[in-house]
């Protein structure tokens, strides 16, 4: 190669990367996400440069304009939900009033009379919601980070069909990083039919950039404004337990009935818009849940609990999702459990969690011990020193993967949702969390964890302190990435 030509590669190479430091500079909100960029931009410019077109936006800016236009658009659906506010909006019940800010944060209030199923693993969870689908008379949404052509993904797309002749409206919303495998002929097959489909658009439609940031990870399913489901599982085998590597999946989702249903459906409605720039004639007029009979009750059913339905994305002029944990974290009395797969909390989360444990509250972490992302993996393993010697207790989950976004608050409220502990679900994907307060609820989930714990082992400093120098530069060197995981 000539070389006045690799001189002007070179060159160009580290301009973009000062363009890219001063963008850094100007609109990273942590300074742990500035530093890790800047170093790589610094040291390894030839390959974090074109990091950084993928990965380098933390603001949705196109979400946020699309919003505020659709606001207008949106109008109505504020104007129907008013005639019902008396009956279904209610504020933080006693002994959560620490929850109102978070109703400010999100502009999504409590509601009551409703129910919330606990739904354990996917064999629970797909046989709920594809039950659920055959009783759709008017329309279905759906909105999954991952859609997989397989054999649950087929009988998926069998049943909307089905449900599409007999009359029912389908919209069906799937990201195009998650489905990035999405077998093109699955998508055509339900358009051709008459089933309403995007993809949620992460790169922007108007300026094609290489952006992979803005992940809408929700799992939403609504049936005719009257059933809802939230939680940890894709359309996909390996959640019922038919990865290769992985199995068995153990994962959660919560189905719900009542006005809860209708939060979750403004947050799909914002989503569908942003992709499809329409608003679909839904229906806004909530289904109130009367407290069955003794008798009728199971164990996993909430009779009339209040619900609090917790969106949050890049999108949001706060970073809802951190700001949500540490609240929940900072108020926690007497314990917090929370199961995530993925572990890579910034300095504000692990400081709470810190903070907590030294007041006399039982912090117990629950993570997988088989991870599906390695870098992932190797930066949890940085936090044990810091954890053990606070008495965070973190516990590694053994029987399988496991996937499941679960909390619970001291004996107060349970949450059920998409959101890890991470950087990219606390500033840059779309999630949404169910967050129950029943004492009935709370208790199942209570067994739910604690059957889960037994299949832990709790993890030590010493897992990380008497291992080699090079399982600890790569646990460290994970961890300086974690802003970008």
């Amino acid at each position: 190669m000539d070389f006045s030509l690799i001189v002007s590669l070179l060159s160009l190479t580290y301009f973009l990367a000062v363009v890219c430091i001063f963008h850094v500079l100007k609109n990273f909100r942590t300074a742990q996400a500035a530093i890790a960029w800047i170093v790589g931009l610094t040291a390894f410019p030839y390959i974090t440069v074109v990091l950084y077109f993928f990965f380098g936006r933390n603001r949705f800016k196109g979400y946020v304009a699309a919003r505020r236009i659709g606001n207008k658009e949106l109008s109505h659906i504020a104007e129907e939900l008013s005639a019902y506010a008396e009956q279904c909006i209610c504020s933080a019940p006693e002994g959560v009033k620490e929850l109102d800010v978070i109703t400010q944060l999100t502009t999504m209030p409590f509601t009551q009379q409703n129910k919330a199923e606990l739904l354990i693993n996917g064999e629970q969870a797909f046989e709920s919601m594809f039950n659920a689908i055959e009783q759709a008379k008017d329309y279905i949404l759906l909105e999954f980070y991952i859609v997989r052509d397989d054999v649950i993904g087929n009988k998926l797309s069998q049943l909307l069909l089905k449900k599409l002749s007999e009359g029912v409206r389908i919209y069906f919303l799937y990201d195009d990083v998650g489905s990035a495998n999405l077998n093109i002929s699955y998508i055509t097959k339900l358009e051709i039919a008459g089933v309403q489909i995007r993809s949620f658009n992460t790169v922007s439609k108007r300026r094609k950039r290489f952006q992979i940031n803005f992940r809408n990870h929700r799992k939403i399913l609504i049936i005719d404004g009257h059933i809802g489901f939230i939680g940890g599982l894709n359309i996909g085998d390996e959640y019922l337990g038919h990865h290769p590597g992985l199995s068995p999946w153990r994962d959660t989702h919560i189905k719900l009935q009542g006005p809860s249903v209708l939060v979750v459906q403004v947050s799909f409605i914002e989503d569908w818009y942003w992709s499809a720039n329409t608003v679909p004639q839904l229906n806004w007029k909530p289904q109130l849940n009367d407290p069955p009979p003794p008798s009728e009750c199971s164990s996993n059913i909430d009779t009339n609990g209040a619900v609090l339905i917790v969106p949050t994305s890049a999108a949001d002029e706060f970073d809802t999702c951190e700001l949500f944990f540490l609240n929940c974290i900072n108020h926690a009395k007497h314990r917090i459990w929370i199961a995530s797969p993925y572990f890579v909390p910034d300095l504000q989360i692990i400081s709470a969690l810190q903070l907590a444990a030294l007041r006399g509250v039982d912090v117990s972490i629950m993570i997988p011990e088989n991870p599906d992302h390695k870098l992932v993996y190797y930066a949890a393993y940085s936090y044990l020193e810091l954890a053990c010697q606070s008495g965070i207790k973190i516990y590694r989950y053994k029987t399988g993967f496991m996937h499941q976004k679960v909390m619970l608050v001291d004996q107060r409220y349970a949450c059920v949702g998409t959101a890890n502990l991470d950087n990219r679900s606390m500033h840059l994907n779309f999630e949404v969390t169910a967050l129950v307060c029943n004492k009935q609820f709370v208790a199942d989930v209570d067994t739910m964890l604690n059957k889960d714990f037994k299949n832990c082992r709790q993890a030590k400093a010493s897992d990380y302190s008497e291992r080699s120098l090079a399982f600890k530069l790569a646990c460290r060197g994970s961890r300086l990435l974690a802003p970008l995981l």
